[in-house]
């Protein structure tokens, strides 16, 4: 069996703010290592319930954070940007299952920093479905036929996670208090959660069906700030919806959809405020 992991930042143990998961920042280093001993214990884990390979791509920030010394020999890790599929590069229809783990609640939701993609997005759709980076993800992994059969980080995101993907096995490694406040397990018995719901997500993959996305979906994002707008409708083939934030575009599939998305978010964040 081959497992895609997807290995984002803000949902692993005992990281709540900023600090963690900027790598200006003097905690990042500690968080570095904190995800990458997390990421390890699910591959572990997958590695002796029999999975043959295990592919995984750091999905956070410049998405170089995971340290591939400190990974079990057999995984294979898929690092830096740029990527054109950014969070899923990698995912195909040669996997039979996909794991998301320190992953976050999606914009505008409470969970320990909450967000989708960058903080200027207030809300994304697919076909006035609403997504966070999760459910974009999940649509792709979905588009190839795989499913997510585990998702880990605050509780949160195990909630998102429940809703949008039935049978879906969630871990959580902390409880979210405010946005930048969690009730977290130590590393260790994060650790150990994690080897056990890897386990029981394999057991229970039968039960799992992929989230298959729409034919020709239309991707929506509403931003926080009008110049925001203004950066992401310079893509062509976007609409910008008047008076307002929102941005459209009707997409051929949910891969030209995903990288719309990528396209948007990063214009955007071109935009200042003074």
């Amino acid at each position: 069996m081959n497992i895609y992991m997807s290995v984002d930042m803000e949902g692993i143990t005992g990281l709540v703010d900023h600090t963690h998961v900027d790598s200006a920042r003097h905690n990042y280093e500690r968080g570095r290592a904190i995800m990458t001993e997390e990421a390890n214990a699910v591959i572990h884990a997958a590695f002796d319930s029999g999975c043959s390979e295990v592919l995984v791509n750091d999905s956070h920030s410049q998405m170089n954070n995971l340290l591939i010394e400190k990974l079990h020999p057999e995984a294979k890790l898929i690092s830096g940007g740029v990527k054109p599929y950014s969070m899923v590069q990698g995912l195909d229809e040669t996997f039979q299952g996909a794991f998301f783990i320190g992953y976050h609640a999606r914009a505008s939701m409470k969970g320990v920093m909450s967000h989708s993609m960058i903080f200027g997005v207030r809300h994304m759709y697919i076909n006035d479905k609403a997504v966070g980076e999760m459910g974009f993800n999940a649509y792709v992994a979905g588009y190839f036929g795989v499913p997510v059969l585990l998702v880990a980080g605050d509780d949160q995101a195990a909630l998102e996670a429940e809703e949008l993907i039935p049978n879906v096995t969630t871990a959580v490694v902390k409880e979210t208090i405010s946005r930048s406040v969690a009730k977290s397990l130590t590393p260790a018995k994060s650790q150990e959660l994690l080897k056990k719901k890897t386990e029981q997500a394999l057991q229970n993959r039968q039960n799992v069906k992929p989230l298959i996305p729409p034919d020709h979906p239309e991707l929506k994002i509403e931003f926080a700030n009008y110049g925001q707008a203004e950066w992401a409708s310079m893509m062509p083939g976007t609409v910008h919806d008047p008076g307002t934030t929102t941005v459209r575009f009707k997409a051929k599939d949910i891969l030209e959809a995903y990288r719309a998305m990528v396209v948007m978010t990063e214009l955007a964040m071109k935009t200042t405020f003074c």
